[in-house]
């Protein structure tokens, strides 16, 4: 087959993951290379499929490189659990291993699972076998894969949450790469395949084109913004029962600056599927992405690029072709929100469940705020399970009252009870940006919470202190924060110097639109203090903030990505 693949015609990574061997690489000589802290560059590629980043800090690469020392190179090690929900063990397990082995702290991700940063390379294999020994993996959790399957998190809001969690566990299995080489490399298991013979029978020998993202939601929550998705699942609810799923394909929100012909791109309901059927459709939709996605230019190769250029219709008729069946008409639905509901809500479980705002997804104790510690003592007296949501946010579920009273005595005690956060902050969102990403322009997660604070006093100002407006940053236009289905986004330029967007809408089914360009935080909150406060004097009843603006024509709405300019 190699002989008939015209490599210089394909992007350098395609070439990396067909001699990689499965991804196998030469991990284990870079692992076992004790000259530097980094990996071989080929690896680089390879190890994001074992759910592994690269990173430097570059808080520190000024002062290394003048001393002539190479950069600080440390790694980003990401989970791989469906649905993100953790026993109380498991997140005992995490917790320690960001102590032991990478920088204290736990971040929350937008995809429902945990990040460990400031990893070191001789630490990755003591720190991967901790994570599975606790019964939790880094496989496919980053990489040219299905990628951690997000669902509806909150067991408290649907009786249905059973039902979609395990359907997130089943697809995310599925979905799985079949390669021995993570076992092999990570946790000693014997070398299972030394040869091209086929043992990826959905992925192949070079895997999908680029990364692939899967998200199951109950209306009217959309909360883990099923839009964005390369693939979404709409549960639709018909006599207390699980009818079937509508189908949502083509989402996704990475974008690069000065290049127009990348784009976000809000995806496109295409029909509906019986229960039975999701996990065909999940294996169908990708084969045709598999097939079809574009390998020669990276920039252009998700599936919303292969849909936009191949057509709807066609992508359609293509996937059902390969189903046997056709898919139904889709079912009405609606959304109300996309963020979290917070608070203690008693569930149909006769259970209690706290939705719990974490700012940033940072798990840490800063000062007198000891969330971290208080999260451990939780988890060493909780009789329920941890859930992270798609918003950065922990839910601490199923637990009796009892332990509901004790978990309050212990936020009063380390000084993180959740009370008197703004509309605005609890709907933020941050990417990690500066500075271990090495794509970040700009701060996003260390600086967002000083600017929601005085995009407040302006919200004071005007009576809108509770108002909840959807607020999200990041440091690049890469879209790991989802910034572009935001009422308020701002994507990083420069240090310091920001894009902002204008016009989403709260429930997660609109792009935004660009409003300024390269503008300071000065300039931020005086372009936003006449908008909110034209929006505390003209709003309608129950109007929200991103359905404002394009009421007031401060910005024009976008119908399609292809429309999106930065």
């Amino acid at each position: 087959m190699s002989e008939s693949i015209k490599w210089e015609e394909l992007s350098e990574v395609e070439k990396i993951k067909f001699d990689s061997n499965y991804l196998r690489g030469t991990l284990l000589e870079s692992l076992a290379d004790p000259i530097t802290g980094a990996i071989h560059a080929d690896d680089t590629q390879v190890s994001k499929f074992h759910g592994i980043y690269q990173q430097t800090d570059r808080d520190t690469d000024k002062e290394r490189k003048q001393q002539k020392l190479e950069p600080l190179y440390s790694f980003l090690i990401r989970v791989r659990m469906p649905g993100g929900t953790v026993t109380p063990q498991q997140w005992l397990q995490m917790d320690a291993v960001s102590n032991e082995f990478a920088n204290g702290t736990l971040k929350l991700t937008t995809r429902q699972t945990f990040q460990l940063h400031g990893v070191f390379k001789k630490n990755l294999k003591g720190t991967i076998q901790k994570i599975n020994d606790r019964l939790l993996d880094t496989i496919a959790a980053c990489g040219d894969v299905n990628r951690n399957v997000m669902c509806h998190a909150n067991p408290a809001e649907s009786p249905f949450y059973p039902e979609i969690i395990e359907l997130a566990k089943k697809v995310g299995g599925h979905l799985l790469p079949q390669t021995g080489a993570y076992h092999e490399i990570w946790l000693d298991k014997k070398l299972v395949a030394d040869s091209k013979e086929e043992i990826e029978p959905l992925y192949g020998e070079r895997y999908l084109p680029r990364k692939f993202k899967i998200g199951i939601v109950i209306p009217p929550q959309n909360d883990c913004d099923v839009f964005s998705q390369d693939l979404g699942f709409v549960a639709i609810i018909e006599k207390e029962k699980i009818m079937g799923y509508n189908v949502v394909v083509g989402g996704g929100l990475g974008s690069t600056f000065g290049k127009p012909e990348t784009y976000p791109r809000a995806g496109n309901v295409i029909g509906f599927c019986k229960p039975e059927q999701v996990i065909d459709v999940a294996e169908k939709v990708i084969l045709v992405q598999r097939d079809n996605g574009d390998r020669q230019n990276r920039k252009q190769a998700r599936l919303k690029y292969t849909i936009d250029r191949l057509g709807l219709d066609w992508f359609v008729d293509e996937v059902e072709k390969r189903l046997g069946f056709s898919l139904e008409k889709a079912k009405a639905f609606k959304f109300t929100r996309t963020g979290d509901n917070f608070g203690w809500k008693k569930g149909t479980d006769n259970k209690w469940h706290l939705t719990y705002f974490v700012e940033g997804g940072r798990v840490k104790d800063d000062g007198t705020r000891l969330l971290k510690t208080a999260l451990r003592e939780v988890a060493k007296i909780s009789d329920g399970n941890f859930i992270l949501t798609g918003n950065q946010n922990l839910i601490i579920a199923g637990v009796s009252e009892k332990v509901q009273k004790k978990v309050n005595t212990i936020f009063n005690k380390h000084d993180v009870s959740p009370n008197g956060i703004s509309g605005l902050r609890k709907n933020s969102i941050a990417c990690v940006a500066l500075p271990t990403c090495p794509l970040a322009f700009a701060e996003a997660e260390r600086y967002l919470p000083t600017l929601v604070s005085k995009i407040e006093t302006i919200l004071e100002k005007y009576n809108l202190y509770k108002e909840e407006i959807v607020i999200r940053m990041t440091g690049c236009p890469n879209g790991c924060g989802r910034p572009y289905l935001a009422e308020i986004g701002l994507i990083g330029k420069s240090p310091g110097y920001y894009n902002l967007y204008l016009g989403g809408s709260f429930n997660g089914s609109r792009l935004n639109t660009l409003y300024k360009e390269t503008i300071s935080e000065e300039e931020i909150l005086q372009e936003l203090e006449p908008i909110i406060k034209d929006y505390a004097e003209s709003r309608n009843k129950g109007e929200h903030f991103g359905d404002f603006i394009l009421r007031k024509n401060y910005v024009k709405e976008i119908k399609e990505g292809k429309e999106f300019r930065h």
